[in-house]
């Protein structure tokens, strides 16, 4: 099933003109191309491919007529009925077959074919690692990483002058979906990573799109509970839309601060 203009834009079919505005320049800052320039030319003409599709979607939803055609094509709106043809006089020649009648143009895929999604899906992946990277390097100057699975990140900060200790081990990674199921995975993910002495591990967690906070609240609190191994190990969640984060009262400065350099950037 292709993806419509609503989702595309992330907004529901009823959403008002000026809220499809918002998400617009929302959705379209993501594919700008000062934050795709480091990622090569493939993912370059998907970012191109991207904001030309979210333009074709804005400018739809926000002509009246158009907006009305396309969602009549989506399946949604009432059949027209179909015109009847006058009954033939007697003895007139019979009436020639009707061609059929057209009501509406049935819209285009927003974003084609699943190759396209899963290369913009990969685009938004990348993005974000850079971005994350980006603020760790400013934030602490270049780290030596380390692979560690199921991570885009792995690092372990140096101490840095304005730090009374020696930073958490940093690790990051990506999912599409923020929710309790991401956080129960990407705790058993931190939980085998190797350790870096009696370093706390800060795990940052990034997603598109994000569960309510009170239910990542309840699943970080369950996991704590289980928690066995010596060194602390913290979750925070964000939210690559517009880079939030949930940060632990009780994290580091230096995870606050990390935190607040990703939204600044």
């Amino acid at each position: 099933m292709s993806t419509s203009f609503y989702e595309l834009l992330g907004v529901a079919r009823g959403a008002p003109a000026d809220e499809i505005k918002r998400a617009f320049r929302r959705e379209i800052a993501k594919y700008h191309p000062d934050k795709v320039q480091h990622l090569g030319k493939e993912f370059q003409e998907i970012a191109a491919v991207r904001s030309a599709e979210l333009t074709r979607a804005y400018k739809t939803l926000t002509e009246d007529s158009a907006r009305a055609e396309y969602d009549e094509g989506l399946g949604d709106a009432p059949a027209r009925p179909s015109p009847v043809t006058p009954a033939a006089d007697a003895g007139s020649s019979p009436p020639r077959r009707s061609e059929p009648v057209v009501t509406s143009t049935p819209p285009r895929p927003a974003f084609g074919s699943s190759a396209d999604r899963a290369g913009a899906s990969d685009l938004v992946r990348k993005a974000a690692v850079v971005r994350f990277r980006q603020a760790v390097n400013e934030e602490f100057g270049r780290c030596e990483e380390a692979p560690a699975v199921g991570f885009e990140i792995a690092c372990a900060p140096a101490k840095g002058a304005f730090w009374n200790k020696v930073p958490p081990r940093i690790l990051a990674r990506f999912v599409p979906q923020v929710d309790a199921a991401a956080i129960a995975e990407t705790w058993a993910l931190a939980s085998r990573a190797q350790r870096d002495g009696q370093r706390e591990i800060c795990v940052f967690v990034m997603g598109p799109a994000v569960s309510p906070v009170a239910q990542l609240a309840r699943a970080i609190a369950d996991e704590m509970r289980r928690q066995t191994a010596a060194v602390k190990l913290s979750i925070v969640p964000v939210n690559t839309r517009t880079w939030s984060a949930d940060i632990p009262k009780d994290a580091p400065p230096a995870v606050k601060s990390l935190a607040a350099r990703l939204k600044s950037l």
